[in-house]
């Protein structure tokens, strides 16, 4: 006999249990909301993402001042960036399959601490290659991390208040990458950007070992075999579940829009009519804790109205917020981006709680092929985005950008038939 769960209208199997019998099944071996566990585990994931978000988007601001220094184009710097985003999206196809073998948190905290190293030793490079093959270590080590929290999450927290969990957690994440660059856009302006590699390593550090003594052992985790074959049939399954699927590439989609947009931003603001510096547009960055509201707001909204529906409205605020930094009016282009980035995390927020609810086996591979998709997007089209740039300057990416934003909408609607 088959049981199904409702989802915005539509029904599909999970695992001859029904949703209400699975939340009543030993409920005791879940997290609840506000137990001190729960409270540990919040704050030990939010350190994970100060350190990981802080030390991968730390050179955002500092592409302008890699240009000047080692004689790049604004396409060139970029990679500094892109190259960390694509060995990330690449680890995350073998550290969601090893965690599922051996450990949620042994994998994050190798990770983590190795992700710190690299940062500190790029600080002591001096040539351009060498900084883009550190940035790349950095990137696959980080991994560890991205592809595996959700999923930790997605196991130990009670199934009720998950997508709240997961929304705490992305807002975590959105302060680790407001502080990663607000701190390095204000120190590059008084030290070298080799300083303030240096402090953000240093600092993550820190955060890497309260996350390593916080973060509670899993209870409900069971090792699967590493065989090839059998994550092989896993990945079938995933690919041709039509909504998994779709997610995926609305994963690719919306961190490339979001990568893009802020990527760019700041040779807008230091050029005519602004001529803004560094640290006035590093304090720009803190339109992003817009996601620490957004992102647990989606989870309340999706209860009332369902996941597609909220998701495209978030996707439409994305398109809006992008319109209004059209005009030359310092404070619409920051009103702008608010919208834009509320939208962003609330998306992306839906999004990764759907495919912990969607999924039942292989939670792991299932997360890091997300994170895959959405990492891959940050690197491809945050860096291919540099052809409309060159092009049209602001208009040209912003272009871009509501074009492969129209497309998500697009995919979501065909997902639904």
């Amino acid at each position: 006999m088959s049981y199904f769960r409702k989802d915005n209208k539509k029904k599909y199997p999970v695992n001859n249990i029904s949703l209400n019998s699975q939340y009543n099944i030993n409920n005791n071996q879940y997290i609840m909301k506000g137990t001190k566990t729960f409270n540990k585990v919040l704050f030990s994931l939010f350190c994970a993402g100060l350190a990981t978000f802080s030390i991968l988007y730390c050179v955002q601001p500092i592409l302008p001042t890699f240009s000047i220094e080692f004689h790049l184009t604004p396409y060139e710097s970029s990679l500094s960036l892109s190259a960390a985003t694509a060995t990330m999206a690449i680890g995350m196809l073998f550290t969601g399959s090893l965690s599922d073998a051996i450990g949620r948190k042994i994998v994050m905290s190798s990770s983590l601490f190795l992700a710190t190293l690299f940062t500190i030793l790029c600080s002591l490079l001096d040539t351009w290659n060498e900084i883009i093959i550190m940035r790349m270590l950095t990137g696959f080590a980080l991994s560890g991390v991205a592809a595996v929290a959700m999923t930790y999450l997605s196991e130990e927290v009670h199934p009720k208040v998950l997508p709240f969990a997961i929304g705490l957690y992305i807002s975590g994440n959105t302060i680790g990458g407001f502080s990663g660059r607000l701190l390095s856009s204000i120190l590059v302006n008084y030290c070298t950007w080799k300083t303030s590699l240096l402090i953000i390593g240093i600092l993550s550090f820190t955060a890497s070992m309260i996350f390593f003594r916080l973060l509670p052992e899993s209870k409900n985790f069971h090792g699967i075999s590493l065989k090839p074959q059998k994550i092989l049939d896993n990945l079938i399954l995933q690919y041709s579940d039509k909504i998994l699927s779709s997610l995926f590439i609305i994963g690719f989609i919306l961190m490339g829009s979001f990568v893009t947009l802020f990527n760019y931003v700041g040779y807008r603001l230091m050029i005519k009519p602004f001529f803004l510096n560094q640290v006035v547009i590093g304090f720009l960055s803190i339109v992003y804790l817009t996601g620490v509201y957004s992102s647990p707001k989606a989870s309340k909204l999706i209860q009332k109205y369902g996941r597609r529906q909220v998701l495209i409205y978030s996707l439409l605020t994305m398109i809006f917020g992008l319109l209004v930094t059209q005009l030359d009016i310092l404070i619409f282009i920051i009103f702008g981006l608010m919208l834009f980035s509320s939208g962003f995390f609330s998306a992306h927020s839906i999004a990764s709680s759907w495919i912990g609810h969607r999924t039942k086996i292989a939670r792991g591979q299932a997360s890091s092929l997300y994170l895959c998709c959405y990492y891959l997007g940050s690197s491809i089209l945050g860096t291919f985005s540099g052809v409309f740039w060159s092009f049209g300057h602001w208009a040209g990416i912003s272009i871009f950008v509501i074009f492969i934003l129209v497309i998500a909408i697009k995919i979501i609607y065909k997902s639904n038939r």
